[in-house]
C-alpha cells in the first residue's frame, strides 16, 4: 500500500514563524491530509522515545510602574516618595505566591482531566525543585497539565552602577505558559482586573508580540496508539506520552487551520544547551530517531490506521522545523 507525503520546510519558528499561519490559510486545501507528524524539542527522558500531541501556550507582557521622569535621592527622599520597584515587587507577589502558584483565578486552567492524569502518571520525575510550583500537582502535572508564570527580565536603575537614588521607573517582563482551558483573549484583562482589584492600578500592562495557542491532542486518538505501536515494534521501548509539551509551539495552526491530529516526535532531550554556546545532540538519540522515524512510515505503507472519523487514511503531512539538537 502506498501513501502521499506533503513536505512543508518551515525555517522561522524561533522567530515566530511569521507568515507561516497566512501561508497554511491560503493554501489549506493543498495541505489537506490525515494526520500532522513533525519533529522538535526534548525527550521526557533520554533513554526513551517520547511523543507529545500539542504544546502549551506562551502569553508575554511587560508590567510598568513610573511615577516621576528622574531618580530622587534616596537619603533626602527616603520615606517620602514611593518606590516603584518595591510597589512593582509586591505587584508581581500577588500574581504568584512564595513558591510559584498562580494567584490569578482566571489563569487557572479546568482541564486537568482524569485521562491527562493517567497518561502523566507513570512519567518519570524530570529535574525539578520539589517545593516549586503547585503543591497538590505531581511534576508532571505541573510542567505538562498546568499553567506556569515567570518573570523574564527586570529592570530598576542600574545594577552594575547603584546610585543612591529612588528611581523613578520599574519594569518587568512576565510569561504565562498555559494548557488548554485557559482563555488566551481573557489572560491580560484577567490581570488588569486582578492587579486593580489588589490596588495595583498605577502598574501599567501591555502584550510583547503574539501569543502562542495552546493545543492538545487526547492520548486516545487512534494516531497515538498507532505511533506508539510502531515506535515499539522498532525499537522495543514503549514511548512517553505527553498530552501536550512544556514548551510553546505554532503547533495550533495544524490542529486548528487544517483540524488534523498532531503528533510531535523529538529526538533531542532536555540537558542539550538549548540555544547556548555548547548546544549539542546525544549520537544514541540521533540513531535512535532515524529507525524509529523509518520504521514509522514503512507501518504507514503497511498498515493503514483507521481514522476516528473518516475511515481510511489518504494521505500524510509532516513538517520538519529546525530541530533543537
Amino acid at each position: 500500500m502506498t501513501f502521499n507525503v506533503k513536505l512543508l520546510l518551515e525555517m522561522g519558528e524561533e522567530k515566530g514563524s511569521y507568515g507561516l499561519r497566512e501561508f497554511v490559510t491560503a493554501k489549506r486545501h493543498e495541505l489537506a491530509a490525515d494526520v500532522f507528524i513533525a519533529s522538535d524539542g526534548p525527550r521526557h527522558a533520554p533513554a526513551t522515545p517520547t511523543i507529545f500531541l500539542g504544546s502549551r501556550g506562551a502569553m508575554t507582557f511587560e508590567m510598568v510602574v513610573r511615577l516621576r521622569d528622574n531618580d530622587c535621592h534616596s537619603g533626602n527622599f527616603g520615606g517620602l516618595l514611593a518606590d516603584p520597584a518595591i510597589i512593582l515587587a509586591h505587584a508581581i507577589a500577588s500574581i504568584a505566591d512564595a513558591r510559584g502558584q498562580v494567584r490569578v483565578p482566571e489563569w487557572l486552567p479546568n482541564s486537568l482531566t482524569d485521562d491527562i492524569r493517567e497518561a502523566l502518571r507513570d512519567l518519570p520525575h524530570p529535574l525539578n525543585d520539589p517545593d516549586w510550583g503547585e503543591a497538590n500537582l505531581t511534576p508532571p502535572e505541573r510542567v505538562y497539565g498546568w499553567n506556569s508564570f515567570s518573570i523574564l527580565a527586570t529592570s530598576s536603575g542600574s545594577i552594575g552602577a547603584p546610585q543612591s537614588a529612588i528611581s523613578g521607573t520599574a519594569s518587568a517582563i512576565g510569561q504565562l505558559r498555559f494548557v488548554v482551558g485557559t482563555d488566551v483573549e481573557d489572560i491580560l484583562p484577567s490581570l488588569r482586573r486582578h492587579l486593580d482589584a489588589h490596588g495595583f492600578r498605577m502598574v501599567k500592562i501591555s502584550q510583547i508580540g503574539e501569543p502562542f495557542k495552546a493545543t492538545r491532542l487526547s492520548p486516545g486518538h487512534p494516531w497515538v496508539h498507532f505511533v506508539c505501536d510502531s515506535i515499539e515494534k522498532t525499537i522495543q521501548k514503549r514511548p512517553h506520552v505527553l498530552p501536550n509539551l512544556g514548551g510553546s509551539l505554532p503547533n495550533d495552526i495544524f490542529a486548528d487551520v487544517l483540524e488534523l491530529p498532531t503528533i510531535w516526535i523529538p529526538h533531542s532531550y532536555a540537558d542539550c544547551g538549548q540555544h547556548g554556546p555548547d548546544e549539542h545532540a546525544l549520537l544514541s538519540i540521533a540513531r535512535e530517531g532515524i529507525k524509529v522515524m523509518t520504521g514509522i512510515f514503512l507501518d504507514i505503507g503497511e498498515r493503514v490506521p483507521v481514522h476516528a472519523d473518516r475511515g481510511a487514511v489518504k494521505s500524510v503531512a509532516r513538517l520538519f522545523t529546525p530541530v533543537r539538537a
